[in-house]
Formats: C-alpha cells, sequence, structure tokens
C-alpha cells in the first residue's frame, strides 16, 4: 500500500479501509497456528496425555475386562 504521487489521503485511507479485514484475519489465523504448535510442544515436553492417547487406552481398558468377564464366565472365546 504505497502512496502514489497523486493520491490523496482519502484514498489511502480508503485502500486501508478495504484491506485491514483481510489482513486481521491472516495474522489471527497465523497467530492462532503458532499457538497451537506451542500447546502441542509443551504437552510432548511435559509427557502430557492427549485425549486421543486417553479415548484409545479406554477403549483397551473396556476390551480387556470384557475379555476377562468371558473368561471368568467360562465362555469359548471368539
Amino acid at each position: 500500500m504505497v502512496a502514489r504521487g497523486s493520491e490523496r489521503f482519502a484514498d489511502i485511507f480508503e485502500e486501508l479501509l478495504v484491506e485491514l479485514p483481510a489482513r486481521v484475519r491472516g495474522g489471527q489465523a497465523r497467530l492462532s497456528e503458532q499457538a497451537l504448535a506451542a500447546l502441542r510442544a509443551l504437552i510432548e515436553q511435559l509427557n502430557l496425555v492427549t485425549r486421543e492417547d486417553f479415548d484409545e487406552l479406554e477403549l483397551r481398558v473396556a476390551q480387556l475386562e470384557h475379555r476377562l468377564r468371558l473368561l471368568e464366565q467360562g465362555e469359548p472365546r471368539l
């Protein structure tokens, strides 16, 4: 957005108003991506369990509990 010699202040201001929303959205997207990347790095560094990991382990425990119940009841394995 460089002012050309014959452009008036109003023309420059109008151009800025047209471009500003797109620039703000782009800046927000970059900031969000950076924040998310930093958060993921922190989670990994602290060795925290993600929701995906937790859900996977919860499913595995439920499957093992089901198998154990079947064995305790003496039912044939599938």
